[in-house]
């Protein structure tokens, strides 16, 4: 399920799968397998089920650090190439079962699994196989939308927006780097989310698929939702960049967007308007997903294939990937780690990993959901334009982690950008701070691209150059989440601080370990 689900003022509606207790244990006992109860319920009664089948090795595979000067491309190749040769072994024979019974799969690498949709009677036999380790559930959960909180026409601008710099622009500083001629040049962001109105003013100059004359769609995006019962807008399996619900558009706009006009009709609404974007659609227009949905985004960010998703090429994988989506126990993320292995194996391959805190503050512990709850993810959390916490912001300490969660915060109250079609509007979330941090990554790499393919040194800076000047003046918030209040950093509440990227740029020669 998206973090839609939990954007400001609206609450999910869940959907209840009713577990079988006995037939678990006797699946239990006939079998060495793990079976989810749920699925040989559901399919019980519904004749099928869409159900993932994760194979028994799931090792990641050793790579050598990559060196300081080394190239990332380098790395990712030997990493899908020893992925690829894993599944096309473990996965031949099970992948010859399914076809000889016509049962439709969809094969994955990244993470050891096949996704399929299968009868009831089949198994008793999938769970004799000794190459299968479980079979889980893949439901997807429908949601209610957030409410813009307002939107404008293109046509019909208003003052305080058109022509100026988003807020949550100019209070990260961003404007200060831009003068300095870093803009995000030569740095690739992932957007995975709704999908992207991608020839929207302030996003089709920084499209990667725009050469200026024409576009190419290859390699450049990718439409993970093949099963939508109701797309009219994208349809299933769309060819070009489209956004049935301007969630994407929105995220993407705050990445890079800026639509280069002159200076009264410009709308200046991305943090790194030098970067380019490629994207990748994970939810439907309800924003629900599914865990093969995000898993296929990220094996696609991790070697963008063609339209027809061939020719994979692990060298136009984006250096940062902005998430703003949460993936929950009603979509199966609770038993398997499937998700988690994908997030890793990006991580291993150098790619920046950024995931939203998600929407469910005030309380404590209430960061629950991946891939926030993931070390190998970069946790953003919400402030508003006083720098005060976001009384929708999740909150730390992860249940069951040590982890410090949020890494940061970023501005995610009333953030101005860019929505389908051609319009701007205003939305607040953690799903709005994220692609803040994204953009400033790319600024930060713009700037010092020896730090492509090294997330842990990128997360490390901008943790230690986050400001906490006036954070701490957050009204009513006295909670000390995992016994560490908000005047002392970091802690559970903010992280480190809000996110500053003039300070990341500026002050990273004097950060401990960092080697230029």
């Amino acid at each position: 399920m998206s973090s839609l689900r939990t954007e400001r003022g609206f609450v999910a509606r869940r959907a209840a799968l009713i577990a079988s207790a006995p037939i678990l244990a006797a699946c239990a006992i006939a079998t060495g397998a793990t079976i989810d109860p749920r699925v040989i319920d559901s399919a019980t009664r519904e004749g099928s089920i869409d159900a993932i089948i994760v194979l028994a090795d799931q090792t990641r595979p050793m790579l050598a650090p990559l060196r300081e000067d080394g190239d990332p491309r380098t790395r990712r190749r030997s990493l899908v190439a020893a992925l690829r040769a894993r599944a096309n072994s473990d996965q031949f024979g099970l992948k010859q079962w399914l076809a000889a019974r016509h049962i439709v799969f969809r094969d994955y690498w990244i993470v050891n699994m096949i996704q399929a949709r299968l009868p009831a009677a089949v198994f008793g036999e999938l769970a004799a196989r000794g190459e299968i380790a479980r079979i889980e559930a893949n439901p997807q959960i429908a949601l209610r939308l957030p409410e813009p909180e307002g939107a404008m026409d293109a046509a019909a601008p208003q003052a305080a927006d058109a022509g100026t710099i988003a807020w949550g622009v100019a209070k990260i500083e961003a404007p200060a780097e831009w003068a300095a001629g870093v803009t995000g040049q030569g740095v690739v962001i992932g957007d995975a989310d709704t999908g992207n109105q991608w020839n929207h003013p302030v996003l089709k100059p920084q499209y990667r698929g725009w050469n200026g004359v024409q576009a190419n769609h290859n390699f450049n995006w990718h439409d993970a939702v093949h099963d939508a019962a109701s797309e009219p807008v994208c349809g299933n399996d769309a060819r070009a960049p489209c956004d049935p619900n301007s969630h994407g558009t929105h995220t993407a706009g705050t990445m890079v967007g800026d639509d280069g006009a002159g200076v009264v009709r410009r709308h200046q609404v991305g943090v790194a308007p030098g970067a380019k974007w490629i994207g990748c659609r994970n939810m439907d227009q309800f924003g629900s997903g599914t865990p093969a949905r995000y898993i296929e985004c990220m094996q696609w960010m991790l070697a963008p294939t063609d339209l027809n998703g061939t020719h994979e090429n692990p060298d136009l994988a984006p250096d940062i990937i902005s998430n703003s989506w949460s993936c929950t126990a009603g979509e199966g993320c609770t038993t398997g780690d499937e998700i988690a292995m994908a997030v890793a194996t990006l991580v291993d391959a150098g790619v920046f990993y950024i995931a939203s805190a998600q929407n469910s503050g005030s309380g404590c512990s209430t960061i629950l959901d991946p891939p926030a709850t993931y070390a190998d993810s970069f946790d953003v959390g919400a402030t508003d334009s006083t720098d005060a916490l976001a009384a929708f912001s999740s909150r730390g300490p992860v249940t069951g982690s040590d982890l410090m969660r949020p890494d940061l915060s970023a501005p995610g109250v009333s953030v101005y950008s860019s929505v389908p079609t051609n319009a701007y509007g205003y939305k607040s979330g953690t799903s709005m701070s994220s692609p803040h941090v994204a953009g400033a990554a790319a600024l930060l790499m713009s700037a010092f691209p020896t730090l492509k393919g090294h997330p842990d040194k990128v997360g490390a800076i901008l943790r230690a150059t986050a400001t906490t000047q006036g954070v701490t003046n957050t009204p009513g918030v006295t909670q000390n989440c995992g016994g560490t209040p908000i005047t002392q950093w970091p802690n559970f509440m903010v992280g480190y601080g809000r996110l500053d990227a003039k300070n990341a740029n500026h002050e990273i020669i004097f950060i401990d370990g960092f080697d230029n």
